[in-house]
């Protein structure tokens, strides 16, 4: 191996797959095997020995945005099919302890992803008035993952994804509630067919519930103010936090919020997880599993959006629904009729019809 090749390897800039803000590492590539089979083994050893980001440059560019789609797709549908699994048929009723256990274990590995592993750059809280941003964003996170979780309670995922896809219709109105960003009357229009469709297929699910309905739409609102919230209240250079960073610093805050309510509502959660573990120890696994995904989750959805577009993390986002929807039915036999599929589809159909719609018409304010 060259020395040109050699550089590419230790200088900032001249590789482009490398971000502008890594540090310049001295560290000289592996040399090449010249013969035999030590020379191989030698040579593989010193690939692993490269930082992170330096090996993941090695990788043609199609294959690493192939493998984040998919692994964005597995950790999404993994963590939701894992959650109904927990609450809905292992019997773990703790829906708010789950989401705790969730936000405690992003905190881990978003300290060991940014810190450690430097896969965006450290920021920190700059001041009293960030760090009471980001408190109410963990308020907002907490309520719509404790809502969504409680509902696959007594939803089955098809139904949870199907108003899910609602989103866009609550962010409408939190922009101008909030923000007084009016987007245009097309935009609005293509907003029915999304509501249309929720309320065709509400009415012909056959395992509808009223609170498990209730909740999910809480959820669903929490995730769009969330949005609208975040918009607003890191926008500024001077303040603006990575996607990374902000889970860092509102995965603990949100687990800290969590804590009383798990207390007073779920009792002693943590006791009976314990008994129950020691009767059927293969909790501790799912347990285990389900946090490591929800954390990927969150991952893989800024990687998506690395590597392809925000756009694009969109559109895979309405067929998500649609995939995750099929599969819970594969796997959980929960019924279906005709005019709920209609709905769904209608629903989704809007949510395409209204992504078109906000990229073609400017908003007005």
């Amino acid at each position: 191996m060259g020395e040109s090749q050699a550089q590419t390897w230790v200088r900032r800039g001249s590789n482009p797959k490398l971000e502008a803000s890594e540090k310049v590492i001295d560290i000289p590539p592996p040399t090449p095997p010249s013969h035999g089979e030590a020379a191989k083994y030698y040579y593989n050893f010193g690939i692993l020995l490269l930082p992170l980001s330096y090996r993941a440059a090695l990788v043609p560019p199609h294959f690493r945005t192939a493998f984040v789609i998919a692994s964005w797709y597995i950790s999404n549908i993994g963590v939701l099919l894992l959650n109904k699994y927990l609450l809905s048929f292992y019997g773990f009723k703790y829906p708010i302890f789950l989401t705790m256990l969730h936000m405690f274990a992003c905190s881990a590995y978003s300290y060991a992803a940014v810190a450690w592993l430097g896969i965006v750059p450290r920021q920190y809280i700059s001041s009293a008035e960030q760090l009471f941003k980001v408190i109410s964003l963990s308020f907002i996170f907490s309520f719509s993952v404790v809502c969504g979780n409680t509902s696959l309670r007594y939803l089955p995922v098809s139904f949870n994804q199907a108003i899910g896809a609602t989103t866009p219709f609550f962010t409408a109105i939190f922009a101008v509630m909030i923000t007084c960003k009016r987007e245009s009357n097309v935009v609005y229009i293509a907003l029915i067919p999304v509501v249309l469709g929720i309320v065709v297929a509400s009415r012909s699910e056959p395992l509808f519930h009223l609170l498990g309905f209730l909740v999910c739409l809480g959820s669903t609102a929490g995730r769009a103010l969330k949005s609208v919230v975040q918009g607003i209240l890191l926008t500024s250079e001077a303040e603006k936090l990575h996607s990374m960073n902000l889970l860092l610093y509102m995965a603990p805050i949100s687990g800290l919020i969590l804590l009383p309510f798990t207390l007073m509502w779920e009792g002693n959660v943590l006791a009976l997880t314990i008994d129950k573990a020691k009767e059927h120890p293969f909790i501790l696994l799912l347990l285990f599993a389900n946090m490591t995904i929800a954390y990927l989750v969150n991952l893989t959805n800024f990687l998506v959006t690395k590597h392809t577009s925000a756009l694009t993390l969109q559109v895979l986002g309405n067929a998500k629904a649609a995939v995750a929807a099929a599969v819970s039915v594969l796997i959980f036999r929960n019924p279906v009729t005709i005019m709920g599929m209609i709905g769904f589809v209608v629903t989704i159909m809007g949510v395409v019809m209204y992504s078109e719609a906000k990229k073609r018409f400017k908003p007005s304010h």
